[in-house]
């Protein structure tokens, strides 16, 4: 591990933490699965509540290293790997059921911070974006620079969400036929010539184009949706899933997903009589995801736009 890679410029601040803990309500001799361990917040919190076991999940070898230093002995399990195949690495490694599963989705506050990571433009770096420093998956550079121009545009339409996509993709082909699109300030300052900031537009205007970029070099959606599914096969009857997303189009996916799984979600119409709603495997306690505090948010602006959605496995039909 690089020097870089051993410390960050700011201390990591766990997210809705307060709001995670009492979903969770952590228990003595449980077993829980924090799928997204990062710097270890929930995870270091979870264990000083309880006589409890958490098996952290992490894809970026930094997190993995880092955990192993947070001296919380045998009760803290260090597994690498992407919490979509958690199902998979929790088998692996023994367990074949947990009480909890605990998702922290989207980049995290320690990436963003190692500037040379390439998730953010506030400083000069090779457009990487990649969580497992260590996997052999295309670079954001490597997308920026080979993706078709339609490619692009979905890309940063669907998930960065900006209204001005097609011009930015344009953008994108027409500088990289002239020379290689191979660092953040190269690709920020190409982003912010074709889109304005609007007086009414608080954030960077390349900050939809990074996001859209890094979630497709993670394919953070559908990891989301494959964790989703795997903890539904994990937990036991009772057991907790908590959820936090940052944008609209993670929270959608959960949103839906506990919709379709608590059986509030379509069934039968007549056009498909022959379809039936599939049975609730979760019960959801609000309807509605819990907001940061405005005094969190003062203290972490980075919790503005978290929300969090909670549910709890049923019992297994007879």
């Amino acid at each position: 591990m690089s020097a870089a890679f051993a410390s960050v410029s700011s201390p990591h601040i766990p997210v809705m933490l307060d709001e995670v803990l009492a979903a969770l309500n952590p228990r003595a001799g449980e077993i829980y699965v924090d799928g997204t361990l990062g710097a270890g917040g929930y995870s270091r919190a979870i264990l000083n509540a309880a006589d409890c076991r958490v098996i952290g999940i992490d894809r970026d070898p930094w997190a993995v290293e880092h955990a192993r230093g947070l001296g919380m002995g045998e009760r803290l399990i260090i597994l690498q790997g992407r919490f979509g195949d958690m199902k998979t690495i929790l088998i692996d490694a023994g367990f074949d059921a947990v009480d909890a599963v605990i998702l922290d989705i989207g980049v995290s506050s320690v990436q963003l911070d190692q500037a040379e990571r390439g998730f953010s433009f506030r400083a000069d770096a090779p457009l990487d974006m990649r969580m497992g420093t260590n996997e052999d998956t295309p670079t954001a550079a490597d997308i920026v620079n080979t993706a078709p121009q339609t490619e692009l545009e979905r890309i940063i339409r669907d998930y960065g969400e900006e209204r001005f996509a097609r011009k930015v993709a344009a953008e994108i082909v027409r500088v990289r036929r002239e020379a290689p699109i191979l660092t953040t300030f190269a690709l920020a300052d190409l982003v912010r010539r074709v889109v304005r900031r609007s007086p009414k537009d608080q954030i960077d205007p390349a900050t939809r184009t990074f996001q859209a970029l890094r979630i497709a070099v993670n394919d953070e959606l559908g990891e989301l949706e494959r964790a989703l599914e795997a903890a539904q096969a994990l937990l036991n009857p009772g057991g907790r899933l908590i959820v936090v997303t940052f944008h609209s189009l993670e929270d959608g996916i959960v949103k839906t997903f506990l919709r379709e799984r608590s059986g509030a979600g379509p069934s039968g119409s007549r056009h498909l009589p022959d379809q039936v709603r599939a049975a609730a495997t979760f019960s959801v306690p609000l309807r509605k995801p819990l907001e940061p505090s405005a005094d969190e948010c003062s203290r972490n602006p980075r919790a503005r736009s978290a929300r969090l959605r909670c549910a709890i496995k049923m019992e297994a039909l007879s």
